[in-house]
């Protein structure tokens, strides 16, 4: 852990871990305060996980969390108040430790000189001269004061936002490019269906940022907190800005635990997990391996998601691997789904269906989880009846395989960037942003119709760099991007339907019918997905290799 001294009886840091409450207990700190919202990040532990270890040790727990960059004044008036009734010493965190840096500076404000809390701070590591420059403006950040300024600047270092890095720079090396994303590890998700499968090793999955950001690109560590597109500027964590030339939107998903109530409360324990979460994969496979009787209940959430495919993916390879065992028999698997088909292209549905069968699972469609009660093991859906009314059914479970519903980061929904429903408005052929000609967005933040995979990203990169490099007079004619998106479903261990289609579900297959038939299970689609796809993620398309890639161009 990086802990850093602020003030006296206070300290802050990154993320923290369950499993460093002892750390932490042995160093003496007798209360935290987590300044970070539930659902950032992937690898991001609940609060709620976070208290009840803490609460078992003695240690007190707060939660006072804030957007990045938006910490409010009134944010810092509670922190202060913390400061004052919480035992000392605190360990304040939050992603970075930025935010709790600035609500620390925020409730200073009127008791010390604006130029001892900048010192304060920058001796414990973090720049609050943003911060200061808008408690001086009387609570606005003023954006014509410029930490750093970018040809091309990109926000998020996600499968999206690396391969467009590398696909602009293998068309013109030495741009000038920044990235800005607060995240040390860079993660491979589509593994994590196999982490959950006991396939692959959760570690396989996890490289860092500062490895895998390319050679020649500048890497700005921070959260976004606001869009300036008018005046081609981003605001900062911290309150500090970065202007750009063109400017490249590709945030990832935010995961909504808390819009299913008790969740937060059981998730990682009482039977109830996810492999949308790094660190729960691999609970998934101990479950798995333990339960030899009983309910197991896996459930999708209404679209949009990251893999639509992934719910069912979870469900195969635990049934096969209840199958080979010799306990599917003795296991009742209920797959419960917002949706009204079992998957949005028809064409895959009867291989899919062979597979519902042999299982024994039971398909209920239109429902849709609202409530879990971890300790009684029951799980709560909202159904969608035939008539379109909806009523309430409780389910029991011995394992629940839960995927949280799924909506855009914060910063992006109350941007002027976003649509109505708050997904990145962009036109679903050239990625350029409808109201910005220097705007493109891609990757699962759009309000494209595409299924959000990885697939789509390694598709969409270089459509958008070719089109920026255009915009800036460096390329001619125009890519287009058909909305093509692939979902492995690993129907058993060793087997996939390779799921592969563009915009209104056409089917565009990569490979001949003769070596992989998409629509029938393949051994060699999952040698694919198990071997190929991989290091192709690491060392092709995060490289600017664009294997089966290339985009179509037209005319300006």
């Amino acid at each position: 852990m990086d802990i850093r001294h602020l003030a006296p009886g206070l300290s802050v840091s990154e993320q923290i871990f369950p499993n460093q409450l002892n750390e932490l207990k042995n160093a003496g700190f007798r209360a935290i305060i987590c300044n970070r919202p539930d659902g950032e990040g992937s690898d991001q532990p609940l609060f709620a996980e976070i208290k009840r270890v803490a609460q078992a040790m003695g240690i007190e727990a707060h939660y006072l969390p804030a957007e990045s960059g938006k910490v409010t004044d009134e944010q810092g008036v509670a922190f202060a108040k913390l400061l004052e009734t919480v035992p000392k010493p605190i360990l304040a965190y939050c992603r970075s430790g930025m935010r709790s840096t600035t609500m620390w500076a925020l409730s200073q404000a009127g008791h010390q000189p604006l130029p001892q809390i900048v010192d304060t701070a920058k001796k414990a590591g973090f720049d609050m001269k943003g911060v200061i420059r808008r408690i001086a403006n009387n609570g606005r950040t003023p954006v014509e004061v410029a930490e750093a300024e970018h040809a091309v600047v990109i926000i998020g270092g996600g499968a999206a936002g690396i391969a467009t890095a590398s696909s602009l720079l293998a068309r013109e090396p030495g741009l000038d490019i920044a990235i800005i994303d607060p995240a040390d590890v860079h993660y491979y998700q589509p593994g994590w269906t196999l982490v959950g499968g006991g396939v692959f090793e959760a570690s396989q999955t996890a490289h860092t940022m500062g490895a895998t950001i390319p050679r020649g690109v500048h890497w700005i560590k921070s959260a976004v907190a606001a869009f300036e597109p008018d005046r081609n500027a981003v605001i900062l964590d911290g309150c500090r800005v970065v202007r750009y030339e063109q400017l490249i939107v590709c945030p990832g998903l935010k995961l909504n635990w808390h819009a299913i109530e008790g969740l937060s409360d059981t998730l990682g324990r009482n039977g109830v997990t996810s492999n949308y979460l790094y660190h729960l994969a691999p609970y998934t496979w101990e479950l798995v391996r333990q339960l030899r009787g009983g309910q197991a209940v896996f459930t999708q959430p209404p679209m949009p998601i990251k893999c639509a495919g992934a719910p069912q993916k979870a469900m195969y390879l635990s049934a096969d691997h209840w199958r080979r065992e010799g306990v599917l028999g003795d296991i009742e698997i209920d797959f419960c789904s917002a949706a009204t088909v079992l998957f949005g292209v028809p064409d895959y549905v009867p291989a899919l269906m062979k597979y519902i069968h042999a299982y024994g699972i039971d398909l209920n469609f239109g429902d849709t989880l609202t409530s879990v009660n971890g300790p009684e093991r029951t799980a709560t859906f909202s159904c969608v009846g035939p008539d379109g009314s909806s009523h309430p059914v409780t389910r029991d479970f011995d394992l629940l395989h839960v995927v949280p519903p799924q909506v855009a980061p914060d910063f992006i929904r109350v941007s002027p960037l976003a649509d109505a429903a708050g997904w990145l408005d962009v036109d679903p052929a050239t990625l350029r942003h409808k109201g910005w000609a220097n705007v493109h967005a891609l990757g699962d933040a759009a309000n494209t119709s595409n299924a959000k995979t990885a697939a789509a990203a390694r598709k969409q990169a270089p459509v958008v760099a070719h089109n920026v490099l255009a915009a800036m007079g460096k390329a001619e004619g125009c890519a287009q991007y058909d909305g093509y998106g692939s979902c492995p479903l690993t129907v058993e261990r060793g087997k996939i339907v390779l799921a592969e289609f563009t915009y209104g579900g056409k089917v565009a297959p990569s490979f001949p019918s003769w070596l992989i038939d998409g629509t029938r299970p393949s051994r060699l689609a999952w040698l694919l997905k198990e071997r190929i796809l991989p290091p192709l993620y690491w060392k092709g398309m995060l490289k600017g290799h664009e294997w089966l890639a290339k985009p179509e161009l037209a005319d300006l």
